[in-house]
């Protein structure tokens, strides 16, 4: 039976290795780029590790592209579409799981599978008509339409897995609907919401469509800046890779230091609901 065990553990293991092996290979890869040289980049057989660190990449990211000026504007958009999704979506996703309301939880699905440049035209128009382009409003309003679906989409699936009787005893007591949404459901809800809001951190931090349509010169976000890098004279690998690490790195680092509290969340509703 130990050995049962033993051998579907080493099995489950493997597979897992095979599954994510490409992308930590593709991810030391991108962390060798942005250590080496443009002639050890270009060098064959491709060299993994140089003898040489080429430090100057990131240092030149940030010299020659603004990139604390960007990092600045991710870090407002970012934190605002996700705090305004949170204010939205969380009680919405109360309110439709207590309702029962299947046909609006359609309709955050079909606003959660549409994609983005869909929504992109109508609001360029109207953000130019409003005359807000230029700034990160248009940014921040625009993310709405990708982190808002998110939010409630998760919370709508994890109060609907939570007790009804701590809420129904609280009702019997004389507690309004607010104050059992906000003393009780929400307590509850914490691992939900941590999880509903690394999502939304990261597919809002990771967006590259509404920034280089809406964006300025001065409201370019993290991607756009990256993107800006390239061009048709000249391709360095070791800078671009530098500037996608630093991208990444927000991102990976806050996935890593909340894994315990995604598990939490993914999974506590389940548990509460058996």
């Amino acid at each position: 039976m130990n050995l049962r065990k033993v051998t579907h553990s080493l099995g489950l293991l493997f597979v897992g290795l095979v599954l994510v092996s490409p992308a930590i290979l593709f991810f030391l890869w991108m962390i060798s780029l942005s250590l080496k040289f443009e002639v050890d980049n270009a060098a064959y057989p491709p060299i993994l590790i140089p003898e040489r660190f080429a430090w100057k990449n990131y240092t030149g990211v940030f010299e020659s592209n603004r990139f604390g000026l960007f990092f600045l504007n991710s870090v407002i958009v970012t934190g605002a579409a996700t705090g305004l999704a949170l204010l939205i979506g969380v009680p919405a996703g109360y309110g439709i799981a207590r309702m029962k309301a299947t046909k609006a939880a359609v309709v955050v699905l079909i606003a959660r599978m549409t994609p983005g440049l869909s929504y992109l035209i109508p609001l360029f128009l109207l953000f130019q008509w409003l005359g807000l382009m230029g700034t990160l409003l248009p940014q921040i309003i625009a993310h709405l339409v990708i982190t808002v679906p998110i939010v409630i989409w998760i919370m709508i699936g994890y109060f609907e897995t939570t007790p009804l009787e701590l809420e129904e005893a609280a009702v019997i007591d004389g507690a309004s609907r607010w104050h059992v949404f906000r003393h009780i459901a929400l307590p509850i809800a914490k691992p939900g919401i941590t999880v509903a809001f690394i999502l939304a951190v990261i597919f809002s931090w990771n967006n590259f469509v509404f920034g280089v349509v809406l964006a300025g010169r001065e409201t370019r976000t993290l991607p756009v800046a990256v993107y800006n890098m390239l061009s048709f004279e000249q391709l360095s690998w070791g800078p671009l890779a530098a500037a996608a690490l630093i991208v990444t790195l927000p991102v990976l680092v806050l996935t890593i230091v909340a894994q315990r509290q995604i598990v939490a969340g993914l999974t506590a509703g389940a548990v509460k609901g058996g």
